[in-house]
């Protein structure tokens, strides 16, 4: 089974463990995602599965959309509703729609933005989420009193009460990441939230945003609950709840993607059958090797710099046989990844 599954993923979950499910559904091993989604949050989750988990990579730079509700008044450790309150609720009034607007253009664009320290980020080799985790259990370790399996559970006042411990270190943060949003819009206020539309790229955290958001406006805040809308060209309307796959794994068949249609922003090269005995072997290509010239998507009227780097090679029949770079010399393809 080789090709792409589009999941509307459930809150709850880790994008690992819906990888997990879906081995188990469909006796796969090769399964993986192609852009972690946090647990709380639902929506496109990208899988690739048997030979076209080579492919992940062309995917994992994809750009994405995203619809999220942020709450206004107080920021937590993990910048969404799932941490612990940071410091006091605001007792301030809260920023009319056109403040909270003119708040956004400071994201709007490309700008330098601190990832969270509860991300997949890596600091020194170590994730960062659990660098900030062990920093957290320490600290709470700090703040219990050990009592021993012997000890009484009532003694005596001590004459004075203990120094109060040493405040929790500031956690580690990973380094700050150029990201970009070519979309930043409010869809709706309502009372303490604000429903955010976001169109970004990789690399780009909502959560962040929420935080950043609540601190330039002075009142603090978190994101509240997250909706991913697309991966690159693959949207919702596509996509494929994950219980329904689970009850039915014949589904998985139905919904597939081809690794031929897996990446439709790279121009394409039809191969002769010489050209895929080549490509097969790794050899470079040359004019007689192909049977048609390369041809853009008209999904990509833009070409992004990934799709000037590669291209795709397919067999006669459209069936996906490489993904191929020019060469120095611009006449030659050479097959950088193959497939069969």
């Amino acid at each position: 089974m080789d090709g792409l599954l589009i999941i509307d993923k459930p809150a709850g979950p880790t994008s690992h463990d819906v990888v997990a499910r879906m081995r188990r559904a469909l006796h796969e091993p090769r399964i993986g995602h192609t852009g972690t989604l946090d647990p709380a949050a639902t929506g496109v989750l990208l899988l690739v599965l048997g030979r076209a988990t080579r492919l992940a990579r062309f995917l994992s730079a994809s750009d994405k959309s995203y619809e999220a509700v942020v709450r206004l008044g107080f920021s937590t450790d993990t910048l969404d509703a799932r941490g612990r309150t940071t410091g006091p609720v605001s007792q301030a009034s809260l920023p009319s729609r056109e403040a909270i607007d003119a708040a956004l253009n400071a994201f709007r664009g490309t700008f330098l933005q601190q990832p969270p320290a509860f991300s997949a980020k890596k600091i020194d080799g170590t994730r960062s989420h659990k660098l900030a985790r062990a920093r957290i259990r320490a600290a709470d370790a700090r703040l219990t009193p050990s009592r021993s399996e012997d000890a009484p559970l009532y003694r005596p006042a001590p004459p004075a009460l203990p120094a109060p411990p040493d405040p929790p270190a500031p956690p580690a943060l990973p380094a700050p990441a150029c990201v970009t949003t070519h979309r930043l819009e409010i869809v709706s206020t309502e009372a303490d939230t604000v429903t955010l539309r976001v169109d970004c790229s990789a690399g780009f955290y909502v959560r962040s945003l929420a935080h950043d958001l609540g601190e330039r406006l002075g009142v603090g805040a978190h994101l509240a609950s997250l909706r991913r809308t697309r991966v690159g060209d693959f949207d919702l309307e596509r996509a494929v709840n994950l219980e329904a796959l689970e009850r039915d794994p014949g589904r998985a068949a139905e919904s597939m993607v081809p690794p031929g249609n897996m990446l439709p922003h790279l121009a394409t090269v039809t191969l002769t059958a010489a050209g895929v005995d080549r490509a097969k072997h790794g050899r470079d290509l040359g004019p007689a090797d192909i049977a048609q010239r390369p041809t853009q998507s008209p999904q990509a009227p833009d070409p992004s710099p990934q799709s000037l780097l590669f291209v795709k090679l397919l067999d006669p029949a459209g069936d996906l046989i490489a993904i191929a770079q020019p060469t120095a010399a611009g006449s030659l393809l050479h097959p950088a990844l193959v497939l069969v």
